[in-house]
C-alpha cells in the first residue's frame, strides 16, 4: 500500500488519517487482525515509535483494540464505523467546498461540478 506523507502535518497524524480511511473502506475489515507495528512501520517507511503512537491513538478512539498476546484488531462496532465514515466524508466535502470557493466558484457551480463528476462514475 502506498503512503504519501505531506510536509507541514505531523507524520503520526497522517498515519492516523490513512489508517482511518483504510478501516472505513474495508481495507482492514471489522474484526480483522492488524499487521504488527514493525511491519506497518516498514511498509510506511517510518520509525516504529511513530507507528506505535498512531496506533495507540486509534485504540484511544476505539477503532482498534488489543488482546494481550494476540495483537491489535479492528473494531466490530458498526455504529462507530458508520460515524467514522460520516466524519471522514464531512471533512472531505468541507475541504472540496473550501477549495472550490477559493477558485471563485459559487454554490451552484460547485453543485454542478459534483453532479458532473458523479455522472462520470
Amino acid at each position: 500500500m502506498d503512503w504519501d506523507f505531506k510536509n507541514g502535518v505531523p507524520i503520526y497524524q497522517q498515519i492516523i488519517q490513512t489508517m482511518q480511511i483504510r478501516i472505513a473502506n474495508g481495507t482492514y475489515p471489522p474484526g480483522s487482525r492488524m499487521p504488527a507495528v514493525r511491519e506497518l512501520a516498514l511498509e510506511a517507511g517510518v520509525n516504529p515509535n511513530t507507528m506505535q503512537r498512531a496506533l495507540s491513538e486509534l485504540e484511544r478512539d476505539r477503532l482498534l483494540y488489543s488482546i494481550r498476546t494476540s495483537g491489535r484488531f479492528v473494531t466490530e462496532d458498526q455504529d462507530l464505523l458508520r460515524q467514522l465514515r460520516k466524519e471522514l466524508s464531512a471533512a472531505f466535502v468541507s475541504e472540496l467546498y473550501d477549495r472550490l470557493r477559493q477558485l471563485g466558484m459559487g454554490d451552484e457551480e460547485i453543485a454542478e461540478a459534483v453532479r458532473n463528476r458523479r455522472e462520470k462514475t
